[in-house]
């Protein structure tokens, strides 16, 4: 079943040039893709290549200068209102800094409940015990709740930015370089949380990274974006193990290895250990 579809999307910005003239820039330049249900789709690329800005279209944080997003066979490319509002119970974002993501003057429950009070919902149990549930799903303290976001190390802050997104039930989650701020072991304990949520749930991720290590851990499908274009779009074996684009193999080409031999060596000492 097809959840979302991006068709032709184009966004310009307009942007200061000399003698008081304006010009125009193309952040994305007709960009097309769909995601299905209950899978994950990575869109990579370098820094600027346009891959954010996609993003934000596709959650409604930005309208495209032109182009269409259908979300569940409906178009909400201009939705205001209520529609907007039931599209915004439907989608949620997990942004890339978690500590800039999260209101540092509210308390966890407060912040983890923020989607549920916008929206009008009143938890049966209450709110407390809505954030203490969603608390415990991704790994963190219920006892917590009433601590502030300083009080977490950004792996567990990055959680709770999980848990908020999680709290309406989305059916999309879209995570905007929401582990490029962690250390590494930290990524794997996120990502490893990421996919059994999705498992749990059934819900689809749009999966923006520049890591092409770490996306061949999560996704299904790869889409590939240079220069505001999707340059190439496959499944994971297709576009890691066959590239047909010449950006996507300079982007696979850079993705750091162990090298053979070291690797052989490394083993044979510890068989002999």
């Amino acid at each position: 079943m097809t959840l979302l579809q991006v068709q032709g999307v184009v966004k310009e910005f307009s942007t200061p040039g000399a003698l008081g003239r304006r010009s125009t820039f193309t952040a994305v330049d007709d960009v097309s893709f769909d995601v299905e249900l209950g899978e994950t789709l990575a869109v990579v690329g370098e820094s600027g290549s346009g891959k954010s800005t996609t993003a934000r279209i596709a959650a409604r944080l930005l309208e495209p200068t032109r182009g269409t997003v259908l979300f569940d066979g409906e178009d909400v490319t201009r939705a205001r209102g209520k529609d907007l509002a039931r599209f915004r119970n439907n989608v949620q974002v997990v942004f890339q800094d978690p500590f800039s993501s999260l209101n540092p003057r509210y308390t966890v429950e407060r912040i983890i409940t923020a989607p549920l009070s916008y929206q009008g919902i009143k938890p049966a149990a209450g709110y407390r015990a809505a954030a203490q549930e969603l608390m415990e799903r991704v790994g963190l303290d219920p006892d917590h709740c009433q601590r502030y976001p300083a009080q977490f190390s950004g792996g567990q802050a990055q959680r709770i930015g999980i848990a908020r997104a999680l709290a309406v039930n989305p059916k999309l989650v879209i995570c905007d370089e929401a582990v490029s701020a962690l250390d590494v072991s930290i990524q794997a304990q996120v990502l490893e949380l990421l996919m059994r949520l999705q498992a749990e749930s059934g819900f689809s991720y749009i999966f923006i990274a520049h890591d092409l290590a770490v996306v061949r851990q999560i996704c299904h499908r790869v889409a590939v974006m240079n220069q505001g274009r999707i340059v190439e779009l496959g499944t994971r074996e297709q576009v890691f193990g066959d590239p047909q684009d010449d950006y996507t193999r300079t982007l696979l080409a850079a993705v750091p290895r162990i090298n053979p031999e070291w690797d052989a060596k490394r083993r044979q000492r510890k068989v002999a250990s």
